[in-house]
């Protein structure tokens, strides 16, 4: 389904990592994982979270993937949204939309950041892969996201304030503060939804490009969205609503609000169809593994 596809891969509607200093790993593994998916397959499994967001648990300076889409491991070297995954892939050749890899990988910086695992991860994709790739403005059919009233935020949406935690160890999805936003800050979490055939999905402390560019993938909206709020800060948020396949599948028996009904009402944000120039990962080459 796209809205998980948003949740783990999609990503943030920005140009590259502003650090843009040359960092590698110190040892790295990489092997194409055969495997497949479904029964008797490797389950994907990584270490470290690979959406947009923060959240991160240090790792000692190890990251371990096993089974990982390559698309996914793009998209997380360069934080892209559903929309550029979407283009990337149909620039890539017919092997790199279907394999997957095990890497094992670790740098002697302890503290690494999880921005500079992706950009360790750059580097280990252009030595192994021979990745070049280069950004490019193009005018697309975006939805703008806006206020439904200027500063004015829903119930279910606000400035984010004070400090509060990215490391994710020892807590689960289902940890909230007093007024049910996640206790974990900057990470997209999905969590326990008002019944069976909603979702809920919160935040605390995200960038409000992150927020607003996941929207394509929770909504099937089929292009990017571009923040137009005037919001310019990160902000907290929770989102409980039917997904689209569902509200479907229902119809008129389904209870509760659909994506679009709950962005009015729970957040106080509206999308508006428009054209406007945005970022696109553009593919200029790539090699089969160079096997270790």
């Amino acid at each position: 389904m796209r809205i998980f596809a948003g949740l783990v891969a999609i990503l943030c509607l920005a140009l590259p990592i502003a650090a843009q200093q040359k960092l590698a790993f110190d040892i790295t593994s990489v092997r194409e994982n055969k495997s497949g998916i479904g029964p008797g397959s490797k389950e994907p499994n990584t270490n470290v979270p690979l959406g947009p967001g923060n959240v991160y648990s240090p790792t000692g300076g190890q990251l371990n993937l096993r089974n990982i889409e390559f698309l996914q491991i793009i998209s997380f070297a360069w934080k892209l949204t559903l929309p550029q995954r979407d283009a990337f892939r149909d620039m890539a050749p017919p092997w790199a939309r279907e394999a997957r890899f095990d890497i094992q990988a670790r740098t002697d910086k302890s503290d690494v950041t999880k921005d500079e695992l992706r950009l360790m991860m750059r580097s280990l994709l252009e030595e192994r892969f021979g990745l070049v790739v280069h950004y490019e403005t193009r005018t697309a059919s975006v939805y703008s996201l806006q206020l439904l009233k200027p500063d004015t935020f829903g119930p279910h949406f606000r400035k984010h304030t004070g400090t509060c935690s990215t490391d994710f160890k020892g807590k689960t999805t289902d940890d909230a503060d007093a007024e049910g936003y996640p206790q974990v800050c900057g990470g997209l979490l999905m969590l326990a939804g008002s019944n069976s055939t909603h979702f809920r999905i919160g935040a605390r402390d995200m960038p409000i490009t992150v927020f607003a560019t996941s929207l394509t993938g929770w909504g099937d909206l089929g292009r990017p969205v571009v923040n137009d709020t005037g919001i310019t800060g990160n902000i907290d948020f929770i989102l409980d609503f039917i997904p689209p396949y569902a509200q479907a599948a229902a119809g008129a028996d389904v209870e509760g609000q659909g994506f679009q009904e709950a962005l009015h009402k729970q957040l106080g944000v509206k999308l508006e169809p428009q054209k406007q120039p945005v970022p696109v990962l553009v593919l200029d080459h790539i090699d089969h593994l160079s096997e270790n």
